[in-house]
């Protein structure tokens, strides 16, 4: 029998560096915080539809449907509700509507489903925070 070799290395400690591990931790915070945001719509009775979807106008967090309605949401976690409602811009707002805009494109209904767009907000001990319409409609 043969044994057989890898070529693996290791990474280093050099290879961490502080950003690349705060990068890593908002990341991973981010899906914490979207799967909480999941659990709670899922409580509800909303049905995952897509999660992360990314168009060619910008990336919506969740996407759900509730009965009658599509619901396109953004989760966003700090320490505190405010400082969380504070990362919401105007030119973000923007993008999920134009994203939201091109997924429908592809939905039987288009342009006519009924909809709504939720923020999330989720604070540093984990508690959630939901505003549903929270941007109105396009």
């Amino acid at each position: 029998m043969s044994q057989m070799s890898f070529d693996f290395e290791a990474p280093v400690a050099a290879d961490v560096t502080p950003r690349r591990d705060r990068g890593l931790r908002a990341y991973l915070s981010g899906c914490a915080a979207e799967d909480a945001a999941l659990r709670a719509y899922e409580a509800r009775g909303a049905k995952l539809l897509e999660r992360r979807w990314r168009g060619t106008g910008g990336e919506i967090d969740l996407i759900l449907r509730e009965p009658e309605t599509y619901v396109f949401c953004e989760v966003k976690k700090a320490a505190n509700f405010d400082l969380a409602l504070e990362r919401i811009r105007q030119g973000q707002v923007q993008r999920i509507f134009t994203a939201a805009s091109e997924y429908l494109g592809h939905m039987p209904e288009g342009q006519l489903a009924s909809v709504r767009f939720d923020l999330v907000l989720v604070n540093g001990m984990g508690d959630l925070r939901l505003m549903e319409n929270a941007f109105g409609h396009f």
